[in-house]
């Protein structure tokens, strides 16, 4: 089974910024979306970003105009770039691929805490 493995998550102060990364433990992503969602404390989870295999980006209301995901298959990895950072943005961020095969296949990882405070 392929674990994502992210990182770059950390403590910063309101209107900062950091970059996240994704890659596969064990796999590599296929031409499949790949999506960024976060989960604040004691809240739901929500979806962020998706790139597509194309590079083409959606966004969440939250994070349009402040964050931005691309992907770079030829170090098979997924980026998010979160710029001017609120306390709000504190969250679990956690990456997401899924693709079919014979079946659907759905890859999580164990996510990269993000914390904005003063």
């Amino acid at each position: 089974q392929v674990q994502l493995v992210e990182s770059g998550g950390g403590f910063v102060r309101p209107g900062g910024s950091l970059t996240l990364s994704c890659s596969p433990s064990g796999g590599s992503f296929t031409s499949y979306p790949i999506s960024w969602y976060r989960q604040p404390p004691g809240k739901e989870r929500e979806l962020v970003a998706t790139v597509n295999g194309a590079g083409h980006a959606n966004y969440g209301d939250s994070a349009r105009g402040r964050f931005t995901v691309s992907r770079d298959d030829a170090k098979n990895t997924v980026y998010l770039q979160m710029n001017n950072l609120a306390p709000d943005d504190t969250a679990l961020y956690r990456c997401h691929h899924y693709y079919y095969s014979d079946r659907r296949y759905d890859w999580w990882g164990q996510g990269t805490q993000v914390t904005v405070s003063e």
